[in-house]
């Protein structure tokens, strides 16, 4: 396993009652199983819904870290050179990588700029410094301070650190400026496509067990296969922080986790039915107005109209653009539609209680949460055009209420994925598949 003898030792000490080869619980489904070592580079499934368990990467500090600091040295440059210039004539435009939500912001878009600033930078930069801030102390065998949050605060951005939507959007963005003028990239430009590789390379090689070794409380084997398949049912829940089965105490006393300290606040997303029909009925009310509205109006030499979502993809495949105006189409109508459906038969199955197809139901979530972000790829699209068509009388682009409306509405069904949990398909059911 990735962790070393000595820090896994330690960890057992200081938990008794736990052990490497104790128990963990499938984030999916709440499928018990027990950790066992895999060979280098194999991973473990859930032997019901298979879901990732676990993996055993070597060496997975050493590359982590080194990783990291190749994010971090490509972020700084991604954002401190010029991104892409837009030269019309001997008339030259530049932008950073910031500029976009700005010039949303000073086009009167103040949420959307924020929304495009936060995934597109902010997230992204706190996200790889928290784990710089995890990783490099232990490469060098010393536990950084403040350790739980900060590791919280990494899996809670993550998914809303979206570089390589942003990436799309860009390149969306050039072959609709091709026929209006000469896109030049910047040394930032460069920077941000290493970017891209190197981050995606940081977390495939990051083991969180170097982080909190793999290990769970201790049972009788007999007495695990003689009980109930789910961890609640056994009376457990995993810590939100470290992952660790914590068992339910008893008089009522505080449930916190031996091992990081956090607060373990049930064995189910409280409300998570409710709280995920409420959500996607939001985003569907305002999906309504994000494709009637444009989402932005483009004006050449005084002239221009409004175009909506539609409307875009329609210009990308007259333009012979027609496999980014296919992904665009993809990414904005067929994405937001499946994804809410998605939800739906999933809540309706599990407030039903159907016990068929348990592990494709479990696969559809899995998906579902996975591709959802990728409709940001239209509200980034109208930042960056904002910020480049800036040439007064020859061309400007304004963006339009559309855009407000559609980035809410992917706002909305991102929370709602995340707001459902998926081991109700299973409690529901009340299957071993």
């Amino acid at each position: 396993m990735t962790e070393s003898p000595v820090a896994t030792e330690k960890w057992a000490a200081s938990v008794p009652g736990y052990a490497p080869d104790g128990l963990m619980a499938c984030h999916a489904c709440d499928g018990v199983h027990r950790i066992v070592p895999v060979p280098e580079r194999a991973k473990a499934l859930c032997r019901r819904c298979g879901s990732l368990l676990y993996r055993n990467m070597p060496r997975s500090l050493d590359h982590s870290t080194a990783l990291y600091l190749a994010v971090f040295i490509l972020f700084l440059l991604a954002n401190t050179f010029p991104f892409v210039a837009l030269q019309y004539g001997d008339r030259v435009e530049q932008s950073l990588l910031i500029s976009g939500g700005w010039a949303l912001q000073r086009a009167g878009m103040e949420e959307l700029g924020l929304l495009v600033l936060l995934t597109s930078v902010v997230f992204p930069f706190l996200t790889m410094c928290g784990m710089l801030y995890l990783l490099l102390p232990l490469r060098f065998g010393v536990r950084p301070p403040w350790m739980t949050p900060v590791w919280k605060m990494v899996r809670a951005l993550t998914p809303w650190s979206l570089i390589g939507v942003f990436m799309l959007g860009l390149l969306v963005s050039v072959v609709k400026l091709q026929d209006l003028a000469a896109i030049i990239p910047g040394v930032a430009f460069y920077a941000f496509i290493g970017l891209l590789v190197v981050s995606a390379a940081a977390v495939a090689s990051f083991d969180p067990a170097v982080l909190w070794p793999r290990m769970g409380p201790v049972v009788e084997s007999d007495a695990l296969s003689a009980s109930a398949d789910s961890a609640a049912a056994m009376g457990y829940a995993a810590c939100h922080a470290c992952d660790l089965l914590v068992r339910r105490p008893a008089g009522g006393a505080r449930w916190v986790c031996p091992r990081c300290g956090s607060a373990v606040h049930g064995m189910r997303i409280a409300d998570s039915l409710s709280r995920t029909w409420g959500l996607l009925t939001a985003a569907v009310l305002l999906l309504v107005p994000a494709n009637l509205f444009p989402v932005m109006t483009v004006t050449r030499f005084g002239q221009g109209e409004p175009s909506t979502i539609l409307s875009g993809v329609v210009h990308l495949v007259e333009d012979g653009a027609w496999p980014l105006g296919l992904l665009v189409f993809f990414a904005s109508f067929i994405v937001p539609i499946r994804k809410i459906a998605a939800l739906v038969y999933l809540l309706v199955t599990v407030q039903r209680g159907s016990p068929r197809r348990l592990r494709d139901r479990t696969l559809l979530y899995r998906v579902t949460e996975a591709v959802g972000a990728w409709s940001m790829i239209d509200i980034f699209l109208v930042g960056i055009l904002v910020a480049l068509v800036r040439m007064d009388g020859l061309a400007v682009v304004y963006p339009g209420i559309g855009a407000t409306f559609f980035g809410a509405a992917v706002v909305l069904t991102m929370m709602a994925a995340h707001a459902f949990d998926p081991r109700l398909v299973w409690d529901r059911a009340g299957s071993r598949a």
